[in-house]
C-alpha cells in the first residue's frame, strides 16, 4: 500500500480534505492508499475547521477520527512509513520539514486558503466545496494511475504533473 502525508500550516483545512478524501476514495475504489495529514503549527485544542468538515459530509465523506496535529507525530520511529509527502498550502511548502523515515518523495501541491478573508459563512463553505472539488479532481486522477508511475523512480513527476489537473 501507498502512505500520503498532506500537509498544512495549521492543519485544519486543506490537508484534512485531502486526507479525507483521499481515505474516501481508496476504500470505495479498493486501492492500498491511505491519507495523513498534519500541520508544522496547529494551533492549541484547534479542531478541523467546522465548514471543511461540513463540505466532506455533504460530499459523502466520513471524517471519522479527523484531527489537527503536528508533523511531528509523523516524524517519530513509531510513525507509519510515508511514501509520499504532499504540502497543500503555500507556507509549508517553504517551511523546514522534520527528516522522515523512508525517505518518502515530496510535491506541492497549492490551494488558496477556503478560511481566509473575511467573508461570512455561506460564501466560505463555497469556498471550501470548490477547494474540495479541485482536491478530488486530482486525488481520482492519482488514483488513476498506472503502476509504474507510482514507484519511487516516478513518483514525484507523477505527483507533480498532477498539480496541473
Amino acid at each position: 500500500g501507498m502512505n500520503i502525508l498532506f500537509l498544512c500550516t495549521h492543519n485544519s483545512a486543506r490537508s484534512i480534505l485531502a486526507e479525507c478524501l483521499l481515505n474516501h476514495h481508496a476504500q470505495r475504489l479498493g486501492l492500498a492508499f491511505t491519507g495523513f495529514s498534519a500541520g508544522s503549527s496547529p494551533r492549541a485544542n484547534q479542531q478541523p475547521h467546522p465548514l471543511g468538515l461540513q463540505a466532506l459530509l455533504e460530499a459523502g465523506v466520513s471524517t471519522q477520527g479527523v484531527s489537527s496535529k503536528s508533523w511531528d507525530a509523523f516524524a517519530g520511529a513509531a510513525a507509519p512509513c510515508m511514501d509520499a509527502i504532499i504540502t497543500v498550502c503555500d507556507s509549508a511548502a517553504g517551511e523546514v520539514c522534520p527528516i522522515w523515515a523512508g525517505h518518502p518523495v515530496s510535491a506541492h501541491w497549492g490551494y488558496a486558503d477556503p478560511s481566509a478573508g473575511e467573508a461570512n459563512d455561506a460564501e466560505k463553505l463555497a469556498a471550501f466545496r470548490s477547494t474540495l472539488q479541485a482536491i478530488e479532481r486530482r486525488l481520482l486522477a492519482l488514483l488513476m494511475l498506472p503502476h509504474d508511475a507510482l514507484q519511487p523512480p516516478a513518483l514525484r513527476a507523477s505527483l507533480l504533473s498532477l498539480s496541473a489537473v
